[in-house]
């Protein structure tokens, strides 16, 4: 956990600006968290999934700089939605950041609703039905 701990303050909080008091929350307990490396074994990108009932939220969803582009995002939302499955989830949402509201579509996700401001950062809120 102090690997996804360092990579999301690097991301969040240095990177974006998100204050390091919201970045980290309870929920992260109970989470079921995932984490890729690089071939050196860095940790460069992780998310988690929250599970409630047939439904689940993936959040802090988060790649080094250096990474990114290379697949390791990709990796994580795969696994995420595998361990998703696993444990009965038919659908996920995600607030996704608008800069990479293309990544989630692509991944078969679809915005709902409008806009909006999420720790100083427009968000929409993304949904997709699993298998």
């Amino acid at each position: 956990m102090s690997e996804v701990a360092a990579l999301r303050t690097r991301v969040f909080v240095v990177e974006q600006g998100v204050p390091a008091e919201i970045e980290q929350d309870a929920a992260d307990a109970t989470a079921v968290h995932v984490l890729s490396r690089d071939d050196t074994g860095r940790a460069v990108a992780t998310g988690r999934l929250l599970v409630s009932g047939p439904t689940a939220g993936i959040g802090r969803m988060a790649t080094d700089a250096a990474a990114r582009g290379r697949g390791h995002a990709a990796a994580v939302l795969a696994e995420l939605h595998r361990q998703a499955v696993l444990r009965g989830v038919t659908a996920v949402e995600l607030h996704a950041q608008l800069t990479a509201r293309g990544f989630y579509e692509r991944a078969g996700y679809v915005a709902v609703g409008e806009t909006y401001e999420e720790a100083g950062i427009a968000h929409i809120t993304m949904r997709r039905r699993l298998p």
